[in-house]
């Protein structure tokens, strides 16, 4: 009798053998009392610690088998139950910062407090600081910074002090006042003159009222070349290139932010009406000069 008839052999076991997790479990004394009370999860016959045991005393190769399959149990429900939510993986956690410490609220200044804070802060400025950054360094709400501000600049107008604080260029900075001009001049100058040749002065008021405008357009409006007077007012910051025009490709010129600091001025519209400085009859040179 060949292997394969006679019965028992080695053949037949391995086709009848059955993977301890995939085997019913053995029937207990609760099953017994009631028999639906375990139900395997997800149609997987579920394998028990002690299980594992008894099939690893009986067979090394075997327990281990069920040992892996009681793990990958574990394992995949620990990833069906990050899935639903109910458990927050770590990588998630470090993800969204949840579980780090809340950063400690920022100390809440009194009045005196931020009043000298921004007086400190306004004397090193070398341009004027806009509110939005006041509030950022001093880590204060910007509806606080605002007031503060016009409540400091009020008080040093009534004080008479020989400077004052006011808006220019879309910020704040502190500037001597006016009357007190010839006395820094003659501090700062010690007899050497920087001021502008009235031909860059011509030039610079042509770009503050018609910017954006070209090289050539302000040479037509002043009758004389102008080239070189644009490159000085370039160097000392007062005006810059901002793009080109569309039909002819020319350089387009326009005021620097420097130029409204220069000048004390928060923006263009504030710049002086040109109406009242017009001649009478410029209506008439115009149509003379066309």
């Amino acid at each position: 009798m060949s292997n394969e008839e006679r019965p028992g052999s080695l053949a037949d076991q391995a086709a009848a053998w059955i993977p301890p997790w995939q085997r019913p479990a053995p029937p207990t004394e609760a099953d017994a009392a009631d028999p639906g009370a375990k139900v395997p999860s997800h149609g997987r016959t579920e394998t028990t610690s002690s299980e594992a045991a008894e099939a690893q005393a009986a067979d090394p190769q075997e327990g281990a088998v069920a040992a892996g399959a009681q793990t990958a149990e574990v394992g995949a429900g620990q990833f069906e139950a990050v899935q639903a939510g109910a458990v927050e993986s770590p990588a998630r956690k470090e993800r969204t910062g949840r579980g780090r410490p809340a950063p400690p609220p920022a100390p809440v200044l009194d009045d005196a407090e931020l009043r000298g804070a921004l007086e400190a802060i306004l004397l090193v400025v070398d341009e004027p600081v806009s509110e939005l950054t006041l509030a950022q360094v001093l880590e204060q709400p910007a509806e606080r910074v605002g007031p503060m501000l016009d409540e400091i600049a009020a008080g040093y107008t009534a004080a008479g002090h020989g400077f004052e604080l006011r808006r220019a260029a879309g910020g704040w900075r502190l500037y001597t006042r006016p009357e007190y001009a010839s006395y820094v001049e003659r501090f700062v100058l010690d007899g050497q003159s920087v001021r502008l040749t009235q031909a860059a002065l011509e030039t610079l008021a042509v770009v503050a009222y018609k910017q954006p405008v070209t090289r050539s357009r302000i040479s037509a409006i002043r009758g004389v070349n102008c080239d070189g007077v644009i490159r000085t007012l370039v160097s000392r910051g007062l005006v810059e290139e901002c793009g080109t025009e569309a039909d002819s490709g020319a350089y387009l010129y326009r005021t620097t932010v420097m130029f409204l600091e220069k000048l004390g001025l928060n923006s263009l519209d504030d710049l002086p009406p040109l109406a009242p400085f017009l001649p009478d009859d410029v209506e008439e040179f115009a149509d003379a000069t066309r």
